[in-house]
């Protein structure tokens, strides 16, 4: 017989498979598209189109649609969340601080 703490592994497994979730779509996928909706926007307004800024940008938006796939859209559907609502999730989650990013550097750029 083993004992009880050997025999259940997966409900901790699953706690902090939900836990690190939360905090990648609460919290660092927000952040994230945040900073690169800024300077996506400031490489845009500023017109210096040199391949280390462009290479930079294009890496930048690699990551974010990797971050915005992978972590959270993928991450809903696996939780047995409908499709549509995965896209909402990647909408308010993602695409609503990449935009918030942006109108940050245009305002600031206004000033």
């Amino acid at each position: 017989m083993t004992p009880l703490s050997q025999s259940h592994p997966a409900p901790s497994r699953s706690r902090w498979h939900h836990l690190f979730s939360d905090a990648v779509r609460w919290v660092l996928a927000p952040l994230i598209l945040v900073f690169s909706g800024f300077f996506t926007a400031n490489f845009v307004i500023s017109v210096q189109y040199t391949w280390p800024r462009t290479s930079r940008v294009l890496a930048l938006t690699l990551t974010v649609l990797i971050l915005s796939y992978e972590f959270v859209y993928k991450e809903q559907l696996a939780r047995g969340i409908a499709p549509e609502r995965a896209r909402t999730v990647v909408l308010y989650a993602c695409v609503v601080p990449y935009l918030i990013g942006w109108l940050l550097m245009l305002a600031l750029w206004k000033l």
